[in-house]
């Protein structure tokens, strides 16, 4: 294994952890904000929307740039862009100037989502098995230490401002030092010689199948950090503290599921996996939706985690490999999978008004039963390899 290939799988966590550490903290400190401009509640609703946009509007338009520029352009760019944007973000002195900062966050966002993932593919089809779920465990524990920091902030009396500023300055060294281990897209494959010709332009269905999973297990992922603390607390009657705990709970069984993913599908293929997978999401999120306690309903999010976890991680690496040029690919499966992040909120608002709460989670449980039927589609193959798991003519056959 080359020094090279090392960095370049140690340069692709680190990319996933400050994706997670920027966008996390923003998270964080989202009442701050409000606070600070006096945002109504419906004005910090549109604030997440322009930024989930600007993310979306950007993912559906790099199928062609990632073509011609690929990955390692664009993160070089975009990484550093993205810290940039956080800084204007918490500089903003008025709600329109946020709404541009927040659209403006989202793109740069947008634009690192899929060229870590490109990237990441990159790497696994050097190193010839799978690496896609410990890459996006990276994304986990930078949004865990975004949380954390951002209690220690507050704990502090550190402003919005001044927190936000300096993560975007820690966090802008560390993107350009990962930007410089990127491999070029077009890297020959231990089992595959040459190098990968120009992308296709039409996709393979299989490609839009992935994109239909990624959009299932990203509204469960939505679901859980958008409704889970307002159920805790109405549905079951929870404290606030102990509503609060339901989301890093997760979190620390999504961390758990994907640190150990790869050796999982390693071992038993992303078909047979990715089909437990959505077995286990719909089990395990049926039992926080029929739990008699919080303590019960916050001890099984951490299952839910560990269930969904490694799905969108295992679609966006089947998606590049699904064609030469793992970048639009990536791209047309990682927006159909945020569509899925900004529909699930609204989905399940309107059926909590219709009928209940509790009603309007129960689609988390017929996602899972979704995921593991579409699994089925997916190529039978239990090979360590990522290459011939996911090869191109494999994937077309398979749709």
């Amino acid at each position: 294994m080359t020094r090279d290939l090392r960095a370049a799988r140690t340069g692709a966590v680190l990319t996933f952890v400050l994706a997670g550490l920027l966008c996390g903290s923003m998270t964080v400190r989202i009442p701050a904000l409000s606070d600070k401009l006096g945002l109504s509640e419906a004005s910090v609703g549109v604030t997440l929307l322009v930024w989930g946009l600007g993310a979306l509007v950007t993912m559906q338009s790099m199928r062609v740039v990632m073509t011609r520029a690929g990955s390692r352009s664009v993160l070089r760019v975009a990484a550093p862009l993205t810290a940039i944007t956080l800084i204007m973000l918490a500089l903003a002195p008025s709600f329109p100037l946020l709404l541009v900062a927040s659209a403006l966050f989202g793109m740069a966002f947008g634009a690192v989502d899929v060229a870590m993932n490109a990237q990441g593919s990159v790497v696994e089809r050097a190193y010839g098995r799978p690496l896609m779920n410990g890459m996006h465990a990276g994304w986990c524990a930078g949004a865990i230490a975004a949380g954390l920091l951002g209690a220690a902030a507050i704990a502090a009396g550190l402003s919005v401002t001044v927190h936000l500023t300096l993560i975007a300055l820690l966090a802008l060294p560390a993107a350009a030092l990962a930007g410089r281990t990127c491999l070029p897209d077009a890297v020959p494959s231990p089992r595959r010689g040459g190098t990968a010709p120009a992308v296709r332009r039409r996709m393979p269905p299989v490609v839009y199948l992935l994109g239909v999973i990624a959009f299932c297990a990203f509204m469960v992922e939505g679901t859980v950090a958008d409704w889970n603390g307002l159920y805790l607390r109405d549905a079951l009657g929870a404290s606030e503290a102990t509503a609060a705990l339901g989301y890093p709970v997760f979190e620390a069984g999504m961390l758990a599921g994907r640190l150990a993913g790869d050796r999982v599908r390693a071992r038993f293929g992303a078909r047979g996996m990715m089909a437990a997978s959505g077995l286990a999401t719909a089990v395990t999120f049926g039992v926080v939706l029929t739990a008699p306690t919080a303590p019960v309903a916050v001890s099984a999010m951490l299952f839910v985690g560990v269930a969904v976890a490694t799905v969108s991680p295992m679609a966006m690496s089947l998606a590049g490999g699904a064609t030469a040029d793992p970048g639009p690919s990536i791209a047309q499966t990682g927006a159909m999978g945020y569509a899925g992040l900004l529909l699930g909120p609204v989905i399940i608002g309107f059926l909590a008004d219709v009928a209940t709460l509790r009603a309007g989670l129960g689609i988390a449980v017929v996602l899972g039963v979704v995921i593991a039927a579409l699994a089925w589609f997916l190529p039978r193959s239990r090979t360590r390899a990522v290459a011939v798991e996911t090869s191109p003519r494999e994937l077309s056959m398979a749709a």
